[in-house]
């Protein structure tokens, strides 16, 4: 038999009866939507902490630290690495180091400090810290108050929201609402408070004669400090905060990170490295290091640990979250497998009673000729055919769920002044696939019946009433 000749009275059979054939499809096709969204919103999540991630910067950064810091990021490079004491100051010369190297785009110190500021004739402790000009691209900024810094080096803060309500006094109580940042920043934006800070001076040299009673004098002595005071402007109020990979305490103040730079505020990191420094230099516990390419942020790590560093980057964390989201996908394609395993269950009934009401026929066929592989193809024809169309038909009903989700979220997202965000993704690829494994398994249901069929006796069932 031609497979022309099999298609045509595949779906001839599949047309008469309508109804059953029908309610089979749809079961199918309830079986691959469920599938299709199921895996759809493990895609959907997957691309969604990936944007977010790549938005803040973190995919392309690689935070720097020297191995003398034993508070290092990766114990197993500290181990492999040289010893500390004979591994290099992570200093302002270091830091051009980096920077000279193939695919970054930028190097640029971690500099923070604890100290006082003054609004409004009240003291408040908080911790600062300094931001380049690149972080504007921060995620964390969308729904930011004001503006970004107006350059490099302007006497301009951005704070968070949670010090600004410290600023204002308005903390809110238990069971009050939280005030929003847009009311937070209207009175705060464009007033000034006045910061204070020690600033570190040129330390005296030291002399390579003399004892060493008289050197650890000379080198005690190194750093002198300075109280210091700056005014500075309040140009923007962030809810979230764009420090999120230092592995320090957040700051919830910002500089500009030049100004900062030219504070020349003491640092932790230069009482610890003092005795391997030179006259009056710098040093820092991080260095950020930003790639051209996410891809080459593996190549840029390989470089920056023959100069004798520690790195940590973001792709050594979403190693455990890559494992994560597999597993997820896993999970929620067995959870969307059931529905169809079940619709599997309707074509094996469906295809069993077509047996029982056309025996006489397939007897017919048998009597005139027609093989055994011929019935057998025959009940394939119509189990793929369902598949098929249960296939296409829950593709389609996957995606309108996924609008739906998408459309719901969206509403609820800009109800609590979220930007908007795709949560719900369907590939061509996952497509294809669910109408592929539709077929597969159709044509599997398909087994048991078109194998009955094929062994029933023409003269048994030429007799069946």
């Amino acid at each position: 038999m031609k497979l022309y000749d099999v298609t045509e009275l595949a779906l001839r059979n599949l047309r008469e009866s309508v109804l059953r054939n029908s309610l089979t499809t749809v079961g199918i096709s309830v079986g691959v939507a469920s599938l299709v969204a199921m895996l759809s919103l493990g895609i959907g999540l997957q691309q969604l902490a990936g944007r977010r991630l790549q938005k803040s910067g973190l995919f392309d950064t690689i935070i720097v630290t020297s191995r003398r810091d034993l508070r290092g990021f990766d114990r197993e490079q500290e181990q492999n690495g040289p010893a500390p004491a004979d591994s290099p100051v992570l200093n302002e010369e270091a830091r051009a180091k980096l920077a000279q190297l193939p695919n970054v785009r930028e190097a640029y110190p971690d500099i923070r400090f604890v100290t006082e500021l003054r609004y409004d004739d009240k003291p408040h402790l908080t911790m600062v810290a300094g931001l380049p000009a690149s972080a504007k691209s921060n995620d964390a900024f969308d729904g930011m108050q004001g503006s970004f810094f107006s350059n490099d080096d302007a006497p301009q803060a951005i704070i968070l929201k949670s010090f600004a309500e410290e600023l204002l006094g308005r903390t809110p109580k238990q069971g009050e609402a939280e005030p929003g940042v847009a009311e937070l920043a209207k009175p705060l934006l464009g007033k000034s408070f006045i910061l204070r800070y020690a600033e570190r001076t040129s330390p005296n040299s030291l002399s390579g004669s003399g004892n060493a009673s008289d050197n650890l004098a000379a080198m005690a002595s190194a750093y002198s400090v300075i109280s210091k005071e700056m005014t500075v402007t309040i140009v923007g109020v962030s809810e979230l905060n764009p420090d999120t990979m230092r592995g320090q305490a957040g700051a919830r103040v910002y500089l500009p990170l030049k100004l900062a730079e030219g504070m020349h505020v003491m640092q932790p990191s230069d009482l610890r490295n003092a005795s391997s420094q030179g006259a009056g230099e710098a040093t820092y516990s991080t260095v950020s290091v930003r790639v051209n390419n996410a891809s080459k942020v593996g190549d840029v790590e390989a470089a920056i640990k023959k100069l004798g560093f520690n790195t940590f980057s973001i792709t050594d964390a979403t190693k455990s979250l890559r494992q994560f989201f597999a597993i997820l996908d896993l999970f929620l394609g067995i959870f969307g497998s059931l529905a169809l395993a079940v619709a599997s269950i309707g074509i094996v009934n469906t295809l069993v009673m077509a047996i029982l009401e056309r025996r006489r026929e397939i007897g017919i066929m048998k009597a005139i000729g027609a093989s055994d592989s011929d019935v057998k193809g025959l009940f394939f024809a119509e189990a793929g055919a369902m598949g098929v169309f249960g296939g296409v038909l829950g593709v389609a009903l996957g995606w309108t769920i996924g609008q739906l989700i998408n459309f719901g979220t969206n509403v609820y997202l800009k109800r609590h002044q979220f930007p908007s965000e795709k949560v719900w993704l369907v590939p061509w690829w996952l497509v294809g696939g669910a109408i592929a494994f539709s077929i597969i398994v159709s044509l599997l249901s398909g087994l048991y019946p078109a194998s009955r069929a094929a062994r029933l006796d023409p003269v048994q069932a030429l007799r069946y009433e």
